[in-house]
């Protein structure tokens, strides 16, 4: 009788302990919640108002209504220019995998005088805020003929891509064994053989996770993009850019449907890489292989 009275009491001296708190921990969950408030009104905001006929003093529109899409999809030519974004996506994606990785093996395998000073250029790219170079790349682009068509627009963004590529590759293939493609040569296979047959599968994890984050960083590419596209080679953060300061009284709910569906395309683009990479299972599966 005594042990049954006991376990009540203890379930409940449990149950009270875990809804104490201690104030550093309310702080924490108070920033979060914030967070999360700060983020659904930035997402809600433009929700709203591209769905809403009138929103003025209120905390609804007065009306809901999808015409502000079907206008912004005819009036900025939305079409041409989410294929502009998926083709200079895809095609930086594939130049800055074939650059990178190669590049990623000389660094991670050989060893020659200035490799620090490479390895330091490399990431300058990625440290320094794309506007400062920018702007003297778009030049260099423009005297060769290539500013404001598609292809400155993929050259420009290779820059920043392939020092991407280079940073996820670089570690993954310092995790795989060299006697692994010493014994490969031992038995008489050459370099190219060693690297299609026996590394590439070793390094599929780290090309899908350099594939995401290039394509992440290439649409949501906006200053090196923005200096070099023209008329036909804009992508969509460069026209959502436009949409909001060029000349001319646009309803500004079609500006806001634009950002809706720049979001969505973010997302959808994001579910879809996701859906084949998944961050978790990499080391996991490099490893597995390197085992094997």
């Amino acid at each position: 009788m005594s042990v049954i009275e006991r376990i009540p009491a203890t379930e409940n001296t449990h149950h009270q302990r875990r809804l104490v708190a201690t104030p550093s921990q309310w702080i924490v969950w108070g920033c979060v919640a914030l967070f999360l408030i700060f983020v659904a009104g930035v997402i809600l905001a433009p929700l709203f108002n591209s769905l809403g006929t009138n929103w003025f003093n209120s905390w609804l529109p007065s009306g809901f209504t999808t015409k502000w899409y079907t206008g912004a999809w005819a009036d900025f030519q939305l079409g041409q220019v989410i294929a502009v974004t998926l083709e200079v996506a895809l095609l930086v994606i594939v130049l800055s995998v074939l650059l990178g990785v190669p590049a990623s093996y000389v660094l991670a395998r050989k060893k020659f005088p200035g490799k620090t000073i490479i390895n330091g250029i490399f990431l300058l790219p990625v440290l320094m805020p794309p506007v400062t170079y920018g702007i003297p790349l778009a030049t260099a682009l423009y005297r060769v003929h290539l500013g404001g068509t598609l292809a400155g627009v993929i050259a420009a963004n290779l820059v920043p891509a392939v020092p991407f590529v280079i940073m996820t590759m670089t570690p993954f293939i310092e995790q795989i064994n060299p006697s692994i493609e010493s014994a490969a040569r031992m038995s008489g296979a050459g370099m190219g053989h060693v690297f299609t047959r026996i590394l590439s599968p070793l390094l599929v994890p780290g090309i899908l996770a350099a594939c995401v984050l290039v394509l992440v960083r290439t649409v949501g590419m906006f200053e090196l993009t923005f200096l070099v596209s023209g008329p036909t080679s804009n992508t969509l953060v460069v026209k959502l850019y436009y949409a909001m300061t060029a000349a001319g009284i646009r309803p500004q709910q079609e500006v806001d449907a634009m950002a809706v569906m720049y979001m969505l395309s973010m997302l959808v683009i994001l579910v879809i890489a996701l859906r084949f990479v998944n961050p978790t299972q990499l080391v996991a599966r490099v490893r597995d292989d390197i085992t094997d």
